[in-house]
């Protein structure tokens, strides 16, 4: 969709002063979807030379908000190598978007549109990730996923600010993973989101409900819950009003299918076999 408001476009190595009218311009997928008539003037970060994914020494990956989800699937089939690369290409998968979008959508422009089916907030909140947000002044402060995202495509930016970079700890790359998604049509947004991750080292679980809330929800127990456990820690952690509501699934149904996916994810990590799931 052309953008007829855009008078100009800069590149973002200039660091130019930011004023009102300006958008980060990363892959541009969500710009030019829909009109964004209060936009005057994009600043283009694709020339910045940010490395896409980096593995460091300590075994933490950081992952470049201009890396492009067609790289990070790449990465984890191709380059990965540890337990939880598996889930990198299920939430790569789990987007509604056809080989064009994957070549030119990125890691940072999912999470700063905040959606709540986002994948990409999905995997990076699911693997306690941390965001790295650079400020106009050039400082910077690091902020969780899971608390990034506040609500239905509401984010801790303040203007002008930033999103640099997610860095994935290593102890969560060695977790096993499980992942659940559930939609309302067979190639339809997901309704719900679910993944667990379990910590070989200490064998604590967490559980991560997204796309069925307005925001992820990370619940961490240090010992695998029962079934009763998971289910009252959900509905203590997501109040009735976070459930989302849109066309793509009504709460009640979103709830029913977060509580199932969970109890799905905590006994295939556990290793249950008990049948009738409900």
């Amino acid at each position: 969709m052309d953008l007829n408001t855009i008078t100009d476009v800069r590149d973002a190595r200039r660091r130019e002063p930011w004023r009102p009218g300006d958008a980060w311009l990363g892959g541009g997928t969500y710009l030019f979807s829909e009109p964004q008539p209060h936009l005057r003037r994009l600043i283009d970060l694709s020339r910045m030379g940010w490395e896409p994914l980096t593995r460091h020494a300590d075994g933490s990956l950081e992952i470049a908000a201009t890396c492009t989800i067609a790289q990070l699937s790449r990465f984890g089939r191709r380059q990965l190598d540890a337990p939880a690369a598996p889930l990198f290409e299920q939430c790569c998968r789990a987007f509604l978007a056809s080989f064009k979008i994957w070549n030119m959508a990125t890691v940072g422009g999912n999470l700063c549109n905040g959606l709540p089916a986002g994948p990409m907030i999905s995997l990076t909140a699911a693997l306690d990730g941390t965001c790295l947000l650079q400020a106009q002044d050039g400082s910077t402060r690091r902020v969780k996923v899971a608390d990034f995202i506040v609500g239905a495509g509401v984010k801790d930016l303040a203007e002008g600010e930033l999103l640099r970079s997610v860095t994935l700890p290593g102890r969560a790359l060695e977790c096993r993973t499980a992942f659940r998604q559930a939609s309302l049509y067979r190639l339809g947004r997901s309704g719900a989101l679910v993944i667990g991750t379990l910590d070989p080292v200490d064998g604590s679980l967490a559980v991560t409900v997204s796309a069925a809330t307005v925001r992820p929800f990370r619940l961490w127990f240090p010992l695998p819950p029962d079934r009763e456990q998971l289910r009252l820690a959900i509905d203590d952690a997501v109040r009735p009003g976070e459930w989302f509501d849109d066309i793509h699934g009504l709460p009640p149904w979103r709830r029913h299918m977060g509580l199932r996916l969970a109890e799905e994810v905590r006994r295939e990590l556990t290793n249950l076999t008990e049948e009738g799931v409900r």
